[in-house]
């Protein structure tokens, strides 16, 4: 019965994707395309990391005047600039094919992923109280949470699920039949898009070299993703074995969730007091 519903869901997938045409607004071209996941809500998101950031930056500038260091800027930079090594991660590769013809499995280099401060460069004086004011504000913004048990409950279920996942018959077959696409491009035959993403060589900011082979194999495998609906079914099976783990393990999650709401109470009383 898994399997017959599990075939269902796809093909209500693939109906409502056909039927928007090619190059519709069916096309995806971001993971954000797909739809959401179920584990989504218990995930800390960009715009929390936003606003924590910002919390974060009030309480240090508090903390900073207490020791002596009035107008402590809210972005600074450090004595010295730190090399930045950006991490790249993708849940379904690359999948837009106007980004795969020109950057590859990279990005515009005119665009970097990491915002470099805006802030005055803080004095050595500065920087040496800054890491127990850091410490300050971070027990500030996690007090009354459990951080072990509750807190990291989700990304540490996260990794157990995508070992289910990536064991999946019908997602194994998806990849297997992808693979054959590419290969008969001229490619290699990879076991699955995120080794494809992740075979390039990448420099000190995460990027890639955007070579000739690069922007012609990350075009081939959008066009097989594309062509065989790949990140679809991928995104299904995530989604179905997101929601068994949630089912099975419901009341853990639940108290994840009370601590993520927990923080952002914090948070936006942080932001509501010093912002």
């Amino acid at each position: 019965m898994m399997r017959r519903g599990w075939r269902l869901g796809a093909v209500a997938v693939l109906a409502a994707i056909c039927a928007s045409g090619p190059g519709g607004p069916g096309v995806v071209r971001t993971a954000s395309d797909l739809g959401q996941l179920p584990t989504d809500r218990y995930d800390y998101t960009p715009q929390d990391y936003q606003r924590s950031q910002r919390a974060m930056a009030l309480l240090v500038r508090q903390c900073m005047a207490e020791h002596g260091h009035p107008g402590f800027p809210l972005d600074p930079r450090y004595p010295s600039d730190p090399a930045v090594l950006t991490a790249v991660s993708t849940d379904y590769g690359v999948l837009d094919l106007a980004v795969a013809r020109r950057w590859g499995y990279g990005w515009d280099p005119a665009k970097p992923l990491a915002p470099q401060p805006k802030g005055r460069r803080m004095t050595n004086a500065e920087y040496a109280d800054l890491p127990a004011c850091n410490s300050d504000a971070n027990q500030r913004l996690t007090r009354g949470i459990d951080l072990k048990r509750d807190w990291l409950y989700a990304s540490t279920r996260a990794i157990e699920v995508d070992k289910a996942v990536k064991r999946d018959p019908r997602l194994r077959a998806a990849w297997a039949v992808w693979s054959r696409c590419v290969a008969e491009q001229g490619f290699p035959r990879y076991p699955d898009p995120v080794a494809a993403y992740t075979t390039w060589q990448r420099g000190s900011d995460g990027n890639t070299r955007h070579t000739q082979r690069e922007r012609a194999t990350a075009a081939a495998d959008v066009t097989c993703k594309r062509r065989h609906h790949t990140a679809e079914l991928w995104h299904t099976v995530r989604a179905r074995k997101q929601t068994a783990d949630i089912t099975r393990h419901r009341d853990r999650y639940a108290a994840g969730l009370l601590a993520l709401r927990t923080y952002r109470a914090t948070v936006a009383d942080v932001l509501r007091k010093l912002g």
